[in-house]
Parts: structure tokens; sequence; C-alpha cells
């Protein structure tokens, strides 16, 4: 697997990015920084929406890309039927090989018989567009409703980008995601996390760290997924807790990120 970075690499400096900046700007800062850390791979997800730049920003920030050797890789989250349908376009014009999806939005939160209606609508445009449907856990699905959804509509088109993390929020660790997902994951985010009880021991808190740091066995994850050899791309996320400041937190956050490409590139192509 290949190493890459996100725009949920850096969460805070993307948000920071977009409301003093550009979506544009961002992208590129992006791009500056994987290059400049020998990383070939860039996704960007949700927090920095492709849709909403003009054709002429689009074509710059795959231009940018191209001329840097670096691939581009595709999310967006609401599965909605008209939004999945513009991103698997979206998708193909910056020759992502995935559409990497959250399925639930603000708001909005659809059933897994909605799930099903919409995916198998969408089919015979991923199948066009050459572009596999990646489904993140995310949260409130468990893993045996995702392969659910997977088995149902079509193993070939439809898989998983598998997060190391978001599924506490399900009620699972991860050796359970692993042995139920890992043969259908398209795209694997690495999110090392701690998770400790609280002073008074009634709850735990988890925070993210910089990957190695954490409680996670990121080899073991890693030599895991690599055995279905579907998965070409491992993405770094990181979750920071903020500090007092905005500045502060950013230069944490790339603390952490520079952390964690340091360990991964053992581990990584």
């Amino acid at each position: 697997m290949h190493l890459g970075i996100s725009s949920y690499s850096f969460p805070w400096a993307v948000d920071a990015g977009n409301k003093s900046h550009s979506n544009k700007n961002t992208a590129l800062k992006l791009l500056r920084y994987a290059t400049k850390h020998a990383v070939k791979y860039v996704q960007f997800g949700d927090n920095l929406p492709l849709h909403l730049l003009s054709i002429q920003d689009q074509k710059k920030i795959k231009q940018t890309a191209d001329q840097a050797g670096i691939k581009l890789e595709v999310g967006t989250r609401g599965l909605t039927l008209k939004h999945i349908q513009e991103y698997i376009s979206i998708a193909a014009f910056f020759q992502s090989p995935f559409l990497r999806v959250v399925i639930d939005d603000t708001g909005y939160h659809p059933s897994e018989r909605e799930v099903l209606r919409i995916i198998k609508k969408t089919l015979p445009l991923l199948k066009e567009k050459n572009i596999i449907l990646a489904i993140e856990n995310h949260d409130r699905f468990s893993s045996l409703s995702l392969q659910k959804i997977i088995l149902a509509t079509d193993p070939e088109l439809v898989g998983i980008c598998l997060d190391t993390a978001n599924s506490i929020g399900a009620g699972e660790g991860i050796n359970e995601v692993l042995n139920i997902l890992s043969p259908y994951t398209i795209n694997l985010h690495i999110k090392d996390i701690s998770i400790k009880r609280v002073s008074h021991k009634m709850g735990f808190t988890v925070e993210g760290t910089a990957a190695g740091e954490g409680m996670l066995n990121i080899p073991y994850i890693i030599k895991k997924i690599e055995q279905t050899g579907r998965c070409k791309t491992a993405t770094l996320e990181v979750w920071s807790n903020p500090l007092s400041t905005a500045s502060s937190t950013i230069i944490k956050e790339k603390k952490l990120v520079e952390k964690s490409i340091h360990y991964l590139k053992k581990y990584l192509s």
C-alpha cells in the first residue's frame, strides 16, 4: 500500500483556510505539502468540497497534481442520489479510482433500505465511469450492516473505506471491524487514538494521537488489509484536541502529521 494524506490530515487548518481564503488555495496548499514530504497520494474529503469549485479551479488543481506526480482521491458525504451522481463524475474527472462517501449528513440519516435503493440506482454510472463507491464506516452503521449493503448491491463496484477509529461510535473495536470489512476495503484511513478512563472512573475519553503513539497496532492493521490485495492506499487522518488559540492548534496539528508521516513511511510505500 501507498501512503496518502488528506484534507482530514489537517482538519483544523483546512477549516481555517477555507474560511479565510478559498477551497482552491487550500487544496493547492495540501498538494504542495504532499510534494514537500514525498507523498504521492492526496485525498480531498467533505471538509474541502470539490463540487463548490469552478471548472477552472478544478482544472488548476488537477493540472498541479499531474505536474507533481500526485494521484488524487475524491471523497464526500451525504448519500443522496443526485449528490452521489454528481460526485461520481467529479471523481472521474480527477481520475480517482474510488469515491469515498460518508452516508450521513447534517439532518440526513437514511435507513439501510434507502441506502440500498440509492446505491442500486448508481451502479450503472459507477460501471460507466469505472469508479468504486467506497463507503466509510462512520458511527451509525455496524460492520455487519455495511457488509450486507455491499453484498446486496455489487461487491465489484461497492466497497469500504475502512477508518480505524470511527466504528467506536457504533460500539465496535478495530479487530471486529477488520474481521468483517477487510475483504471489501478499497482505502484505509489510519487514525491513531488513545482511550483513557476519566479521573472519576465513570467513563472514558477518546483522543487522537500521532500515528504510532496511540493504542492501534498499525503494522498489524496494514498487514491484514494488504492480504486482500484490493486496497492500494492508506490515508493519514489526525484528530487533535483544540488548544487555546487557532494558531497554536494548527501548529500542534502539523507536528502530529509530520510525526505520523515519519512513522508510517516505515510500513508504507
